[in-house]
Order: C-alpha cells, then sequence, then structure tokens
C-alpha cells in the first residue's frame, strides 16, 4: 500500500484549502475544520488498518500539535495554526506532520520576507527578532512583551498559507 493513502492526500488537500480560505477571509481556522478533519482522520485509519492506523494518525496528531505548540506558547503563532498541523499530522502521520512543518517554515520564511519587504516593515522586524534574542539570552525563553500577536500592530501573515505550501511539498515528494 502505498503512503499516504489516496484519501489522506484528497482529505489534506480539501483540509488545506478550506484553512486558507477562511484565514485569508476571517484569520481564523475553524475548529471544527481541524478537531472535525482530525477525528476522521483517526478513524479512518482505525476503520483502514486496525490499531496500527489508529496509533500512527494518533501520533501524527501528536507530533503537528507538538511541534508548533511551543511558538503558540511564546505568543508566536494561533491555535488554529496548530490544530491544523495537528490534523495534517492525523492524515499524513508523525513524518508527515514534520516534513509538512519544516517545509511549512521555509515556505512561511519566504512569505514573512516578502510580506515584510513590501510594507516597509523588515528593519522592524530584525529589531524585533535582536530585542527578542537580548530578552531570551538575559530572561529565558518566555512571551516578550509587546512582540506576540496579542500586542503588537506588526503586519501578520496567515500561517496557514504556508501550512498548505508545507503539505502539498510533502505530499509531492512521498
Amino acid at each position: 500500500m502505498t503512503w499516504p493513502p489516496p484519501v489522506s492526500a484528497v482529505a489534506v488537500i480539501a483540509v488545506v484549502s478550506a484553512a486558507v480560505v477562511g484565514d485569508l477571509k476571517n484569520r481564523r481556522i475553524p475548529n471544527a475544520l481541524t478537531l472535525g478533519a482530525a477525528v476522521v482522520a483517526v478513524a479512518m485509519h482505525a476503520a483502514m488498518s486496525g490499531w496500527p492506523g489508529l496509533l500512527l494518525a494518533a501520533s501524527g496528531w501528536a507530533v503537528g500539535a507538538a511541534l508548533f505548540f511551543p511558538l503558540f506558547a511564546l505568543g508566536g503563532m494561533a491555535a488554529g495554526d496548530v490544530k491544523l498541523l495537528a490534523a495534517i499530522g492525523a492524515w499524513l502521520g508523525p513524518a508527515g506532520a514534520l516534513w509538512t512543518a519544516l517545509y511549512g517554515a521555509v515556505a512561511g520564511g519566504v512569505m514573512a520576507l516578502v510580506v515584510a519587504l513590501s510594507r516597509g516593515y523588515a528593519s522592524t522586524a530584525m529589531r524585533n527578532v535582536g530585542k527578542i534574542l537580548r530578552v531570551w539570552s538575559i530572561a529565558g525563553v518566555q512571551p516578550v512583551e509587546g512582540l506576540t500577536l496579542r500586542d503588537t500592530a506588526s503586519p501578520r501573515l496567515p500561517y496557514a498559507l504556508p501550512l498548505a505550501a508545507g503539505a502539498l511539498v510533502t505530499l509531492w515528494m512521498s
């Protein structure tokens, strides 16, 4: 059997497409989409492969959630983005979650650079990174006041976009 199964690839494309639309339109990724996709993935893999399928989907979900949770805890990422990667992991397994996160990070870096340059924000962004690193070197890794999603007016990147790119590259490479 090929991995991921074709139904998983179709499901991931549908989920990330809906997430991108929601994130671009409303700046939110609905819980019904991410949690629903994860539940369906676990059920489908369990039905197709029994316990091994259930464990693969559950561990993919856990890896996806664990990869992005620290960024959420530091105030640099929204919870919907964490849940989206977890849902992708439930469909593609732990390796799929890891590759999606890595390819998505590359896409996100490129997209963030384009946004920063197009909005004249690049120098401010570099100063903010410097401030974050200084605070972390003194006080340890923690949210930096004034530089979290809650309390900054900086340009926002709807992260469903780079995650969709990462998922598509992951599917293409598998």
